[in-house]
């Protein structure tokens, strides 16, 4: 197994290629998916973890060492982003996730946001007035901003946002990266691989803006929240 095999896979179907069944049915072809996803990175975790163990201690210091030691770092990252989009997707949907309303600058919280990307992430310019309010819960808000610039800086790619007040909403446009033709769609059994580990990002994000009162859509090539809102 080569390292790049161990972590993209082998399977190259079209993303939301099987037919709209029902919501059980859905939910099962779903939870495939993830299954499908989640084996991949802890295999190469394990793998890579094996192959450590039998190294000679000069040999773990060494090039051959730092490589496999950040094949399993990344293949465990993508593992925990993977697993935690699952979950806060399954609370979601099954309306099991308390919430508490707070007013927040939504300039310093993707300022934050931004600051939790990962290194090799691109650039994010945020053109956000420092008076523009929104009203939500922290935590979903902070995975909801998470998940669109993760994406939106996917591949280094340089990303802009930009917000503006839009009667009793805050409407926050996102350009990055092309947003993928599944848009914000769940992905379902036989879907491509995704070696980012962000398959379930965007749903996570339709439904957490939901969760708080707001919405997300794609429109023009941008990533387009709507989230309630204040004057300050």
């Amino acid at each position: 197994m080569s390292d790049q095999d161990a972590e993209t896979g082998s399977e190259q179907v079209e993303r939301g290629a099987e037919p709209a069944g029902t919501p059980g049915e859905r939910r099962g072809s779903r939870l495939a998916y993830v299954a499908h996803e989640v084996r991949n990175p802890l295999s190469t975790a394990l793998w890579s973890s094996e192959l450590l163990g039998r190294l000679s201690a000069a040999e773990r210091g060494g090039a051959r060492g730092q490589k496999l030691a950040a094949l399993c770092l990344r293949s465990l990252v993508r593992l925990r982003t993977l697993v935690e989009d699952h979950f806060l997707a399954e609370r979601l949907d099954a309306g099991g996730l308390p919430q508490e309303q707070e007013v927040m600058v939504l300039a310093e919280r993707l300022r934050e946001a931004a600051s939790r990307r990962p290194a090799g992430s691109g650039a994010i310019e945020v053109a956000v007035d420092e008076g523009l309010l929104v009203v939500a819960d922290r935590f979903l808000l902070d995975r909801l901003l998470d998940a669109l610039l993760g994406v939106a800086g996917g591949g280094g790619a340089a990303a802009r946002v930009a917000g503006s007040m839009q009667g009793e909403s805050v409407a926050v446009r996102v350009r990055g990266a092309p947003p993928p033709p599944w848009g914000l769609d769940d992905p379902l059994r036989g879907a491509a691989p995704d070696p980012s580990g962000r398959a379930l990002s965007l749903p996570v994000a339709r439904r957490a803006a939901e969760a708080v009162g707001g919405s997300l859509r794609i429109e023009d090539g941008e990533y387009v929240l709507s989230l309630p809102g204040r004057a300050g």
